[in-house]
């Protein structure tokens, strides 16, 4: 039986029309099939491969740790120096008092970690997020996106959730001495790239202040560099209480945080001990690989480079059939009038070398989010290759 078939008989599928590009290696932003063609990755594997495929500083500390050990023992009880000194690092990147990591898998069980900690330390139950956020797919996580369509099959889920309009300042009064917390995407990913006011995110922090609310920013998408800063948040002058990352962290292997003071992470550690338990959480050789991808993102300087690639994706990503460019950094998105529009232009991407998406809460815009390390001249070709798309696609 050929390798297609044994994918749709023995793997889950999620939708009745997978890609089905058979990938055999990938490097840097290309990804090339068993035939050999190659596909530029302007998905970053959906936000994961913020230093492209396979960076050699990745594998060489993938390779490194490799030689000398793999799983050794549930996260938090044996000194690990690869989740030391990624702890460290991530320390060194955040303004006091996030000074505490805790290490999980992914970015949804980094959310159910984010959620159990505030209620643990507030002692409140309440959880507010907002309209068409995406937090993850776990039944907590789930239970504080924002789009019905996506969890009505799954009720009931965790009670006390309320939502609010992103970016709504009048929402904000909803925000009270009931609320444990408050979670919110830095910048709204599968919405189709939402950017908030400073002033906003300003008055958020304060209402959180004076109402006793901790602020959770979920960073999944947004860090490691990918809007400009190495966090997100740095663009708006605050400082949340939870900060929740994944993705782009890994460099391309499973790895998740939830990071605080000691002060609030600290209440995990009694009524009850272990608070909160993962077998695989900070894995070393996961541990490894994020630590390259932390120093290799600041000794090369990428999240300074993201604004003027953004804007060469900008500049000449002009056609009539696009009606809005949107984008915080490499978080990009193209609007058209209607997914009918927009799909088969994405499909006509992929035949001519090209992988895009379009996101969850809104599929009329195309997601674009290439690695850091995408060269100008490779912003060059994938644009022709998207305008080319709408022009063979477009009646």
């Amino acid at each position: 039986m050929s390798q297609r078939q044994l994918f749709l008989d023995h793997v889950a599928q999620t939708t009745h029309f997978p890609l089905m590009l058979e990938i055999e290696r990938a490097e840097g932003v290309y990804m090339f099939d068993k035939e050999g063609k190659k596909y530029i990755d302007l998905i970053s594997g959906i936000g994961v491969s913020n230093l492209g495929h396979r960076h050699p500083d990745v594998v060489k500390a993938v390779k490194d740790q490799l030689d000398k050990y793999m799983h050794l023992m549930v996260y938090g009880e044996f000194v690990q120096s690869p989740q030391v000194k990624l702890a460290k690092a991530l320390s060194n990147t955040l303004p006091d008092p996030l000074n505490i990591c805790y290490f999980v898998n992914s970015g949804s069980e980094a959310v159910e970690g984010a959620l159990k900690l505030a209620k643990r330390y507030t002692g409140r139950h309440e959880l507010i997020s907002c309209v068409n956020a995406y937090h993850g797919s776990t039944q907590g996580s789930l239970s504080v996106c924002g789009n019905e369509g996506f969890k009505q099959a799954y009720r009931p889920l965790l009670p006390g959730v309320k939502h609010i309009r992103f970016g709504n300042y009048d929402d904000l009064n909803q925000i009270n001495e009931h609320t444990a917390a408050i979670i919110i995407e830095t910048v709204q990913g599968e919405a189709g790239v939402r950017v908030a006011k400073k002033d906003y995110f300003q008055i958020l922090r304060e209402q959180c202040y004076q109402t006793g609310t901790l602020l959770i920013l979920d960073e999944i998408q947004a860090g490691f560099g990918r809007t400009g800063k190495f966090w997100a948040f740095e663009h708006y002058g605050i400082v949340p209480d939870i900060l929740v990352s994944a993705k782009g962290m890994g460099g391309g292997m499973p790895l998740g945080a939830f990071i605080s003071s000691n002060e609030i992470m600290g209440s995990l550690r009694e009524n009850p001990i272990l608070g909160h338990i993962s077998t695989f959480g900070g894995h070393p050789v996961s541990a490894a690989a994020s630590l390259a991808t932390l120093k290799t993102i600041q000794r090369e300087k990428l999240h300074k480079e993201v604004e003027h690639k953004a804007h060469l994706f900008k500049k000449q990503l002009k056609h009539p059939k696009i009606k809005e460019f949107r984008n915080k950094g490499l978080m990009m998105a193209l609007a058209f009038d209607s997914f009918e529009t927009l799909k088969p232009i994405i499909d006509r991407a992929i035949e001519l070398g090209v992988l895009t998406d379009w996101f969850l809460y809104c599929d009329n815009a195309m997601r674009i989010a290439p690695p850091l390390t995408i060269s100008e001249e490779e912003v060059k070709e994938s644009c022709d290759i998207i305008l080319q798309a709408i022009d063979k696609s477009v009646i």
